[in-house]
């Protein structure tokens, strides 16, 4: 009762100190109204959660039941997960023109409406909720609100929840590192550099095991750019690991384990992982890669539902888990968590992808609803990352980037090169990142690496999206001006974008120009490059334009991901699956040899020689 006492004295000193605040962005969470609560502790209704101690046998994520009962009940009536279980009871600044201070620094991390698994609750007044709780650094508890979503009455507050290790290291993520034959592997956890020695235990399967330490990252509200980052969406984001296993055997499968060493010499482990290192460089072996934009996360149980802008990236996750052991290496490329400024957002994402990022390198691109930001450096002005401007993507993952604020980089991996820009930032002729993309599209001996595959968040190639057609574009402009040469120049095989949230393919293509009327089985030089969009990884769908347009080959309104699969030098096949069964809706094969990559196209070679 004491620590109830407390948790309520908490919630009044917040509620006490409430003014006004706008809705902020796309986030579910920012529809509620929270700055509007008020205190209305009712000693008729009550709301209790059970078991109170998760992770007993050391699993990172558990389900609850929350049982609730109000004298008053309502079909408005709903359930918010807070933690810390106190709520925060400080007040934060108003930083732009869309808050106004003193505004509440705690949103529910999720929330669900009282009624979803007991629909008699209006008549009743009792219900139920079974709620999938993860392990996020800190305890929980759950809060009945009558007056919906837009005028929240606080009617009853539980009992607190907590994981028995809510520090445990937990959701690695692994990616290629700077040289073919190191991973990193990045992780989260609630212990400081102050407390314990991060490290990771690994060696390959079957042989000796040898410890890699890894460095410590955090950062704190000053450095989010803005609201909702820096006010109602702040949440402590823990301390993120970075280790680099170097040296690998190319293809050995490696078995590894996140641990901490406290200073009281007591050692704190994570379950046991495994990967299969990168093969070399031009190996010439079965490689499998996947690709998507936009998928962001959703909650198994029903949760956070109130516009349900990212249903489909569950049955994404769950296609590429059901398919893991035939794939080698997943592209996000762009829009990752869509936490837009709701940091605990990103635990629930780095949780989603666990099974599949703990396995394969998970490599992101930025986007939108990660950097932009105004005045913070970003290509565009707008307000799309609720405040993080990058901080929460760049450090969440460790990329091979020569700098993380400069989100673009290549990676080899097998046969295949990829060329991953950063939208958000400027990528036009003359500048940085176009000195850079030029490098990694230059660099890279084709005979031993013929597939060159350049990705982007933004669509800098072509698509049929209304919001593209409309201004007369059909890609992000200037994107095509600056690059376009440079994909025929060094004979880009396949682009691939997302942003728009939809399937496309478009015909090998140069200056607007198909250059090949192949459709389904393309042999020898392409003469253009085939560009892809694929950002129905999960966020609400993006329509297409009724408007004919004569080199798009395929559309899908639909979530889905795509697949590249090399057999060799020689061969690749691209298909395109559904989130929803996992079939192929569209493919293509590319079937040549080296020398068709040599010959000349338009804009690939010069127009006089000294042979000449």
């Amino acid at each position: 009762m004491r620590d109830l006492r407390l948790i309520l004295l908490g919630i009044l000193l917040v509620l006490a100190s409430l003014q006004v605040t706008t809705s902020h962005g796309d986030h579910p969470l920012s529809r509620i109204a929270i700055d509007k609560a008020i205190f209305a502790l009712n000693e008729n209704a009550y709301i209790k959660s059970s078991p109170t101690i998760l992770g007993l046998k050391g699993q990172n994520s558990e389900w609850v039941t929350v049982e609730f009962s109000s004298p008053n009940p309502s079909v408005d009536d709903w359930i918010g997960v807070f933690s810390p279980s106190n709520f925060s009871a400080a007040s934060c600044s108003a930083v732009n023109r869309r808050v106004y201070p003193p505004l509440l620094c705690s949103a529910p991390i999720k929330f669900q409406f009282a009624n979803y698994s007991s629909p008699r609750y209006k008549n009743t007044g009792k219900g139920f909720l079974k709620l999938q709780m993860i392990n996020q650094r800190s305890d929980f508890s759950f809060a009945l609100f009558s007056g919906g979503l837009l005028n929240p009455k606080l009617v009853a507050v539980s009992n607190k929840v907590a994981f028995t290790n809510p520090n445990a290291p937990a959701y690695p993520r692994l990616a290629q590192g700077k040289m073919w034959n190191e991973m990193t592997v990045t992780w989260t956890s609630g212990y400081g550099i102050n407390e314990a020695e991060p490290f990771v235990e690994w060696g390959p399967k079957g042989g000796d095991s040898m410890r890699s330490p890894a460095g410590t990252l955090t950062f704190d509200r000053s450095s989010m750019c803005d609201a909702p980052a820096k006010t109602v969406g702040w949440r402590d984001p823990g301390y993120i690991h970075t280790s680099f296993l170097k040296e690998l055997w190319p293809n050995k499968v490696y078995i590894y384990k996140l641990g901490h060493r406290l200073f009281n010499g007591t050692y704190i482990w994570s379950q046991e992982y495994h990967f299969k290192a990168s093969p070399y460089p031009g190996e010439n072996s079965l490689q499998r890669v996947v690709i998507f934009g936009d998928m962001g996360k959703d909650e198994a149980d029903g949760s956070n539902e109130y516009n349900n802008f990212q249903h489909g990236s569950l049955n994404t996750t769950k296609q590429l888990i059901q398919d893991l052991k035939k794939i080698d290496i997943v592209f996000h490329i762009g829009d990752i968590s869509y936490a837009n400024g709701y940091l605990s957002q990103w635990d629930q994402f780095t949780a989603q992808v666990e099974p599949i990022a703990s396995t394969v390198p998970y490599m992101i691109a930025s986007g939108n609803h990660e950097r932009d930001w105004p005045g913070s450096g970003s290509f565009y002005g707008n307000m799309d990352s609720g405040g993080e401007c990058g901080v929460l993507a760049e450090t969440m993952f460790h990329m091979p980037a020569e700098n993380r604020a400069k989100f673009w980089y290549s990676t080899d991996y097998g046969m295949f090169r990829f060329c991953v820009a950063d939208t958000e930032h400027d990528w036009r002729e003359g500048t940085e990142q176009y000195k850079s993309i030029e490098q990694c599209l230059a660099s890279v001996d084709r005979r031993k690496q013929p597939w060159l595959i350049f990705l982007a968040h933004r669509v800098l190639g072509y698509s049929s999206g209304t919001f593209y057609a409309a201004d007369g574009s059909f890609g992000e402009p200037m994107g095509r001006e600056s690059l376009q040469k440079l994909w025929q120049k060094y004979k880009v095989d396949i682009a691939v974008y997302g942003h728009v949230h939809n399937y496309e393919r478009i015909c090998p293509i140069y200056q607007n120009i198909c250059t090949n009327q192949e459709k389904h089985y393309y042999k020898g030089t392409l003469n253009g490059t085939i560009h892809v969009v694929a950002g129905g990884g999960g966020a609400s769908l993006s329509e297409f334009t009724t408007l004919q347009t004569k080199w798009s080959l395929f559309k899908d309104y639909d979530y889905g991901f795509v697949k590249l699969t090399a057999f060799d030098h020689s061969n690749l096949l691209f298909e395109y699956k559904k989130s929803s069964d996992g079939k192929v809706y569209d493919s293509f094969r590319i079937s040549r040899d080296y020398r068709d990559i040599l010959a000349c196209t338009v804009g690939s070679c010069p127009s006089m020689t000294l042979a000449s």
